[in-house]
């Protein structure tokens, strides 16, 4: 086995056990009166992110893994575990809103409106340099960049509606 195939189990498994856990909350927000916002763009961001993994799997699971571009990804994890647990029960991959709770302020939220999405930036393009893959990391963080332009606005739109909204 690989370094590459240990680092894109890891990656594999995380983004299941997050679907899961997105999915558990959005349900429980869903049970407390949340409502969802800009769910017809949510495909597309399923789509991107599935494309992006399939294609690391296709092409980097035999190429070597950088040390440096790997010590980056393993810092982003610590910001996104951050997040995850700032957000705790209000952590989806949706962008939903509670009405009756405020916005998260605490851990990173303290220092910028959307740190889960910088992290997901970052990802994106650092774990396709991990393996060697400029030009993957390149074309995949413009088509999300594209995409964030969507969620923002929608995300936006749906926290500026809300007196007390749903930070993510």
């Amino acid at each position: 086995m690989t370094a590459a195939v240990i680092l894109l189990a890891f990656v594999t498994a995380e983004r299941l056990a997050e679907l899961w856990w997105a999915r558990r909350n959005t349900e429980d927000l869903m049970k407390l009166g949340a409502v969802e916002h800009g769910a017809s763009h949510y495909p597309l961001i399923v789509a991107l992110h599935a494309a992006w993994l399939g294609g690391l799997w296709f092409l980097g699971w035999a190429q070597p893994v950088s040390v440096f571009w790997l010590c980056v990804f393993l810092l982003l994890q610590l910001g996104r575990t951050w997040v995850l647990i700032s957000l705790g029960r209000r952590w989806t991959t949706r962008i939903v809103v509670l009405p009756s709770e405020p916005l998260v302020r605490s851990g990173p939220y303290r220092f910028l409106s959307h740190p889960n999405y910088v992290v997901v930036a970052g990802e994106i393009a650092v774990l396709p340099l991990c393996l060697g893959l400029p030009w993957y990391a390149f074309a995949f963080s413009i088509a999300n960049a594209v995409v964030l332009v969507i969620r923002l606005r929608s995300e936006t739109a749906a926290l500026a509606g809300s007196v007390h909204g749903f930070g993510k």
